[in-house]
């Protein structure tokens, strides 16, 4: 068996990363499925492809990522390498961002509130994961252990939505 390091503060063992990395993957997963979706009916019905980005790649995703970020804090923290041994108030205040993308997403599809405001929202969450994904290709200039795959992950994630979501306000 081997043990379980201690956090910095000397509180409770580490978290386990593993529920997180899983979380990730099937965010992943919804994310690029929901894309080809949208991208395969733009010429189509570009109003059917405007849903499927807000409701499948925001809502989905936003709604995986509030589970990850806010429920399993803990363990997501760990699989950034930012666990603290406490509770993270900012990453559950992420998470919450995440959930409300996430709900005006399927809301936006649910109750048809048209291509223009399911653009809008796809768009809005394109600026946060561009953000976020700048932020991490920054960590790995500054010499931070990690894989660059996941930062390039999102920021090819957000240029997609950025796409998606131009695309939905301008038909």
């Amino acid at each position: 068996m081997t043990s379980t390091p201690t956090p910095p503060d000397g509180g409770a063992t580490a978290a386990d990363p593993r529920i997180s990395a899983r979380l990730m993957a099937v965010t992943y997963l919804v994310g690029g499925v929901m894309l080809a979706v949208s991208f395969s009916r733009q010429s189509a019905d570009a109003t059917a492809a405007a849903y499927w980005a807000a409701a499948g790649c925001v809502g989905g995703v936003g709604l995986i990522s509030f589970v990850r970020h806010s429920v399993f804090h803990r363990s997501d923290a760990a699989r950034m390498g930012w666990d603290y041994g406490r509770r993270n108030d900012f990453q559950i205040e992420v998470g919450i961002a995440n959930l409300s993308w996430g709900l005006l997403g399927i809301l936006s599809w649910a109750l048809g509130w048209g291509p223009v405001a399911a653009g809008a929202i796809t768009l809005s969450f394109g600026v946060y994961m561009l953000g976020a994904a700048v932020l991490h290709l920054l960590e790995l200039r500054g010499g931070a252990d990690r894989r660059p795959g996941p930062a390039l992950a999102g920021l090819a994630f957000a240029i997609a939505l950025l796409a998606a979501g131009a695309a939905a306000v301008v038909a």
